[in-house]
């Protein structure tokens, strides 16, 4: 899939780390474990998914085998990491030479 030599980061840590220095900001969006829908705008404070149903936080099991849900205190399900273009656009054209080159 990448070239020889290129890899994704195996951790989060990891990720941070070549994200930040370069002045890349970005913004973590809960998301449905199905793929349904981004937990942002109408939908954030939503506690499950209104297609299929399912929790928007991980599930905590008791001793006793009640399944507990983890309401705002918990870790969610599935997170997406949103990079907005704009800041990525600037930094691109920051450079005049490259900005010729790129209009």
């Amino acid at each position: 899939m990448f070239p020889e030599g290129n890899t994704l980061p195996n951790r989060n840590y990891e990720a941070k780390m070549i994200i930040c220095p370069m002045g890349m900001e970005y913004k973590k969006i809960h998301a449905c474990p199905n793929d349904y829908t981004l937990y942002r705008k109408d939908f954030e404070l939503l506690k499950s998914c209104p297609r299929c149903g399912l929790s928007r936080y991980k599930l905590k099991q008791k001793d006793d085998d009640i399944i507990e849900d983890i309401e705002n205190h918990g870790p969610p399900m599935k997170v997406m990491w949103y990079l907005p273009i704009i800041h990525r656009m600037k930094r691109l054209f920051a450079n005049p030479n490259d900005a010729k080159n790129l209009r």
